[in-house]
């Protein structure tokens, strides 16, 4: 106990404080100096909650209940003062938030944010404190850090805001670092250097981490200890090795097993000719300057060539930043590519108008990243559904039968029709919007990122549904990914982009399994959790 430096005990946290509707029910953990410890599960588990308890930020009605204790160095934090954890702060525990976007000031720049945190906790000068934070900025690797102190939020990419955050959570050399889904977002290479970050960092200050993440790959990467929770309850804690090797509880393994494999799926027999989907030296080029700037051109797809047959799916994968989003928006016509072909239903809408440009749409939907915000919050899921055949001419009656038989298709019940959106589990409103893209019959449905945002096990339910009405409806899919495990799961072809630029194309099995160029070796060997082989619980250097 003397060389504990965070000790929980017992926690329990209920909604008002009453005990049948408790959240977190009775963890324990506690963490060393210079020691890991990964906190895992799905969303609804109490891991977040968790945290947040430690660090005083519980929303008000949310209660720890008697019994419960949480000590950072011997100190309980549940009966301390707001004024005496706000001095903790930053000084002692410091916590990186999932989403940089959110957390950050958009209207501040962020060398101003970091240095708030010094204004508030330290005496030093103001040139004392810039200095200070020039030098953590170098210290997490951000480049022209000068330039970097001046920018606002937005002119930072994801992984230089998530730098940030780190910065701003270190500056004061806390003893305890929490990192909630720090990397969630973020495409494989900036998520490997995240991760080398924080131990580095780790190393350097001593300090322990408590990582929060649903990415059993990550989870390979970093900890030394697991602690598994499922609804609030530990279903058990141990050694990284000994829980990827021996997991003790059917939940645990069934987390594991349902990791995406970094292998490629076998070819399929039985290739269509019928073409989908196709593309012709697409280009999309974004043109800049103002009043008094010179005009910057950015070209954000440069000549892509793509070709999609019915029943394949064809995966486009890179890193922010790299193109593939603006090649499925400008297929979708939600933007007007600059110029090049888009053949779908043997017809090239890229040139064509708003109004010759409807009849087409009922051939290619789409599915978003996050179909909270797709959906409409306020009208029942039924009539998100039948929005789309309403404007074609669909009697309401008979499009609200198809809207039954979809959700029965995508396993939800035909009563969900009457509900809204946020009534159900994030898993279930992606199926929501898979109903609404299908509604329309399509001939191509493009996934956009359509499950980074959700847990493993309901991520591989969502896959498992794709592939299922693939095999039924002969759909062929335009799959959009940062995460090489998904696109190695599900993907027939793989296209590789970088800067705008196609690097490598075809079949799944050669691009992921012998790669022949350079970048596309570079997102392999940064995947986290390459090296293990999860459903069989062990490292694939010991495989048979």
């Amino acid at each position: 106990m003397s060389d504990t430096l965070l000790d929980i005990r017992n926690l329990r946290i209920a909604l008002n404080g009453e005990n049948d509707k408790q959240v977190v029910k009775g963890l324990n953990l506690s963490i060393e100096p210079g020691q890991t410890m990964c906190l895992v599960g799905e969303s609804g588990s109490g891991k977040s909650l968790s945290a947040l308890a430690t660090m005083g930020l519980l929303p008000p009605v949310l209660t720890p209940l008697s019994g419960s204790s949480i000590k950072l160095k011997g100190e309980e934090l549940l009966t301390a003062s707001p004024n005496r954890l706000r001095e903790l702060r930053a000084t002692s525990m410091s916590m990186i938030f999932q989403e940089p976007m959110t957390a950050l000031n958009p209207v501040a720049r962020v060398g101003q944010q970091i240095e708030e945190v010094l204004e508030f906790h330290s005496d030093l000068s103001a040139s004392d404190r810039r200095k200070r934070v020039i030098e953590m900025m170098e210290q997490v690797h951000l480049p022209d850090v000068d330039k970097m102190y001046r920018s606002f939020p937005h002119q930072l990419s994801g992984g230089q805001r998530q730098r940030i955050m780190i910065a701003m959570a270190l500056v004061m050399r806390p003893q305890l670092l929490i990192a909630d889904e720090p990397t969630t977002a973020l495409d494989v290479t900036t998520q490997a250097q995240i991760l080398s970050l924080i131990r580095e960092l780790r190393e350097e200050q001593g300090a322990a981490v408590l990582f929060i993440t649903h990415d059993m790959g990550v989870v390979s990467e970093i900890a030394d200890d697991v602690t598994v929770l499922k609804l609030g309850e530990v279903m058990e804690s141990q050694p990284v090795e000994t829980l990827l090797r021996r997991p003790q509880t059917d939940y645990t393994r069934d987390l594991l097993q349902s990791v995406p494999s970094q292998v490629p799926r076998m070819a399929r027999d039985g290739v269509s000719t019928d073409v989908v989907l196709a593309t012709d030296d697409l280009c999309k080029t974004y043109g800049g300057g103002g009043l008094f700037s010179k005009s910057r051109e950015v070209k954000a797809a440069r000549d892509v060539s793509i070709k999609l047959m019915k029943g394949r799916t064809l995966g486009i994968v890179g890193e922010s930043g790299s193109g593939k989003s603006t090649v499925a928006r400008c297929i979708m016509r939600l933007i007007d590519p600059t110029s090049g072909a888009i053949m779908v239903g043997g017809k090239d809408i890229a040139t064509m108008s708003q109004k010759e440009l409807k009849p087409q749409r009922k051939n290619i939907q789409i599915v978003f990243q996050d179909p909270m915000r797709s959906l409409n919050p306020r009208i029942e899921v039924g009539q998100s559904i039948i929005e789309g055949p309403l404007n074609f001419g669909v009697p309401r009656s008979q499009a609200m039968d198809r809207a039954r038989e979809l959700l029965e298709l995508v396993g939800l019940p035909a009563s969900a029709v009457d509900r809204f959106p946020h009534q159900f589990s994030g898993g279930q409103r992606q199926r929501i919007a898979i109903a609404r893209a299908l509604a329309m019959d399509p001939d191509v449905l493009v996934a956009d990122e359509a499950v980074s945002a959700l847990d493993v096990s309901v991520q591989a339910q969502v896959l498992d549904l794709l592939a299922e009405l693939q095999e039924r409806l002969g759909l062929g899919i335009l799959f959009i990914t940062h995460d090489l495990g998904v696109a190695a799961q599900i993907c027939d072809e793989v296209l590789v982009m970088q800067h705008g630029r196609v690097v490598e194309y075809g079949p799944a099995g050669q691009v992921l399994g012998a790669p022949q160029q350079d970048y596309t070796k570079a997102l392999i060997s940064a995947a986290p959790g390459r090296h293990w082989d999860f459903a069989n619980f062990r490292p694939f250097a010991e495989a048979p």
